[in-house]
């Protein structure tokens, strides 16, 4: 199943590789019979959905949870069932892929009219009365 996860990216469930493990936390008895730890692994390099730009970013958030061979790692163990760590694990890949496809503003540095400079320079001089009001003087 392929879920669009933004314009151009595409996520195909086919690519993705979850498996189960024991999982340490909350369980009872359980914890020690039932695999519920979900682990995802996901090859970014072979992802055929993803644009180039975007796989080199989600590489590089990843960080640690990125291999050698360009495939990410996610665990999840938060809650006790299969299910919810499945969809948990997901949930973290997609937004890490939607964090990677974010592109921050471009900025274009501005410098200060003359107007602004001219009211900047106006209120320096106006403080500079002020004090200069203040200082007290001698009259000899």
């Amino acid at each position: 199943m392929k879920q669009t996860i933004l314009p151009g990216v595409i996520l195909d469930e086919d690519e993705l590789e979850i498996t189960y493990i024991l999982a340490s936390g909350p369980g009872g008895q359980n914890v020690n019979k039932v695999a519920t730890a979900a682990q995802l692994r996901f090859n970014v390099i072979n992802a055929q959905g993803i644009p180039e730009r975007i796989r080199l970013k989600v590489l590089e958030l990843a960080g640690a949870r990125a291999t050698r061979d360009g495939s990410i790692v996610i665990t999840g163990r938060r809650f006790r069932s299969q299910p919810r760590n499945r969809e948990d694990v997901i949930q973290r890949l997609v937004d890490l892929i939607r964090q990677a496809a974010h592109r921050p503003a471009f900025r274009v540095a501005t410098r200060p009219g003359r107007a602004a400079r001219q009211r900047r320079l106006d209120g320096k001089a106006h403080r500079a009365g002020i004090k200069q009001n203040r200082r007290v003087r001698s009259d000899d």
